[in-house]
């Protein structure tokens, strides 16, 4: 079952924690309320039903005008066909790059807008701006800066695996790093490091992580510290298991 809280004005936290084998893992998706509401990720195919569930404890899902997906993964947008079919008139937003690569031979029938860096989406009070930030941690990859709350979408940046509360204020940074380390998503420090520098630039008041709970301006930081001073980049390990020698 998902929990929802709303984070800071119009923006939901839909949380669904699961059990992995060494931890728990959270997977979040934002709701936007607004004029033309929009859900950033899916969730994987089987989690639609109680995603589904919590974009209804706030609206209609039938009324969601955008999907939104930050880079081709089951986790971004597992359930796209599912929501398109409970909301026809919503579009499937995400980079140009992924409508090309992913989308264009799939048999995915709906509405598609492929975005490039600088585009916005206006919501009505809500403005979404794409970032493209390749290699972070896709070729496609983007992030979403909505200018009206300053609150930055990173995808699976700033992650913290666990059961977290919606507004994280730990500093949790060297263990964000540790584990990406384990899990072996980043090719590259650099990539990272140049993202940070451009988030940075930004100067967020919020980062909404699709795993663990949100980063507030005071916590922000702690996680952009880390990211610069510590490795993140591929060390021979997928999911905690050794592949290569690093």
């Amino acid at each position: 079952m998902a929990r929802v809280d709303e984070v800071v004005d119009g923006i939901y936290r839909i949380c669904t924690t699961v059990q992995l084998p060494d931890t728990e893992f959270q997977f979040n998706q934002f709701l936007i309320n607004d004029e033309r509401p929009a859900l950033i990720h899916t969730g994987m195919y089987g989690l639609y039903e109680g995603v589904r569930d919590g974009v209804a404890e706030v609206l209609d899902p039938g009324k969601l005008e955008y999907v939104i997906l930050l880079h081709f993964e089951a986790d971004e947008n597992g359930g796209m066909d599912r929501f398109l079919e409970g909301a026809p008139n919503s579009a499937l937003a995400c980079s140009a790059l992924s409508a090309i690569l992913n989308l264009s031979g799939w048999n995915y029938s709906g509405r598609i807008e492929g975005h490039m860096e600088g585009e916005v989406i206006d919501l009505g009070r809500h403005k979404l701006r794409f970032l493209e930030t390749p290699h972070v941690h896709h070729w496609d990859s983007m992030m979403l800066f909505d200018e009206t709350t300053k609150s930055l979408f990173p995808s699976d940046l700033f992650i913290q695996p666990g059961d977290q509360p919606p507004v994280v204020t730990e500093n949790l940074g060297r263990m964000m790093c540790e584990y990406y380390r384990q899990i072996g998503i980043f090719a590259h420090d650099k990539p990272v490091r140049d993202v940070v520098d451009r988030i940075e630039a930004l100067d967020p008041d919020w980062i909404h992580g699709m795993h663990g709970g949100s980063l507030g301006r005071e916590t922000i930081p702690y996680f952009s510290r880390a990211l610069r001073e510590e490795s993140v980049g591929y060390t021979g390990k997928l999911l905690g298991r050794e592949v290569l020698p690093s």
